[in-house]
């Protein structure tokens, strides 16, 4: 277990952290929501060990990050927002790189390739590559040392919606044994990914709840949009669908019964009909209004 106690930072009068305190566990993906400001990034530097001037105590067992910080670095896993990578490295190269720079010992390249989805790119060179292939390539330099904390900033920027659907299943598999700190500002991708949601906001937490109970009591809405204009009333006719809403152009809501997750219906109806799917999210009114009421 990771703990925060009462984390505190300051930059000149600036006040970027006020007395922060949570615990993070592995089998959970945590996602870390707020508004730009709200101290996200601060608190990702301090976890890794990048800014050293701070109070309180992070604690993961029985080591202290003030005092075993090389020894918890070496467990943790870190893809910053604006990943850095080497353009003119080929991939494999590159992770390669990383590995040796960090001292890494026995890394497992293939299955890592493999695993980010990166085997049809992996001997071609990083500034030939898509967005969403270069994120891939950071979150498998993340994952050379099999880190038990994996810290992701902003990890699904510049996706397409293909992309997104892989690595927030990737994600999902990390969390199942890992401590995973997800930080981002989209309400979706925390809905699609995390299993509880911390939201910060001016340098405080000022919500901490599982996505279980955020939804309870609440109608399932679906975002889809397709590459060409369906009729509402065959949308509706998804098992499951109640309402089909054209809010614009080829975007739709989908409002639905029960708390079973329609989106595998929605992608057989898209196959079935020949349409391609642009964007698929599922939309949590509840978090919605939590985000809106904390963060106003």
């Amino acid at each position: 277990m990771l703990q925060l106690q009462n984390i505190a930072k300051s930059y000149a009068e600036v006040t970027a952290l006020k007395g922060v305190s949570f615990k993070l566990k592995a089998g959970e993906v945590v996602g870390l929501l707020g508004p730009n400001g709200a101290g996200k990034s601060t608190l990702m530097k301090i976890l890794t060990g990048y800014l050293k001037n701070w109070e309180g105590e992070v604690l993961y067992g029985e080591k202290n990050l003030r005092d075993d910080i090389k020894s918890i670095q070496q467990v943790t896993g870190y893809l910053p927002e604006n990943n850095p990578l080497y353009p003119d490295l080929y991939v494999l190269e590159y992770l390669k790189f990383i590995a040796g720079l960090y001292r890494i010992k026995n890394a497992s390249f293939e299955e890592i390739i493999e695993k980010v989805g990166l085997s049809e790119v992996r001997h071609r060179k990083v500034n030939t590559l898509s967005k969403g292939y270069q994120q891939r390539v950071g979150l498998a330099a993340a994952l050379l040392h099999d880190p038990e904390i994996l810290i992701l900033d902003e990890p699904t920027t510049g996706l397409d919606p293909n992309q997104l659907i892989e690595i927030r299943k990737l994600i999902r598999q990390l969390g199942e044994d890992k401590i995973v700190l997800f930080s981002t500002h989209i309400l979706s991708e925390v809905e699609s990914v995390c299993d509880r949601v911390i939201i910060i906001r001016q340098g405080e937490v000022v919500a901490d709840q599982s996505l279980e109970s955020l939804r309870k009591g609440q109608q399932q809405i679906i975002q889809v949009e397709f590459d060409y204009r369906i009729e509402t009333e065959a949308l509706s006719k998804i098992d499951g669908i109640t309402k089909a809403v054209n809010t614009f152009d080829f975007q739709y809501e989908l409002y639905c019964t029960g708390q079973e997750d329609i989106r595998p219906k929605v992608f057989d109806f898209a196959h079935d009909n020949q349409l391609k799917i642009l964007a698929l999210n599922q939309k949590n009114e509840n978090l919605a209004e939590l985000f809106n009421q904390l963060t106003a």
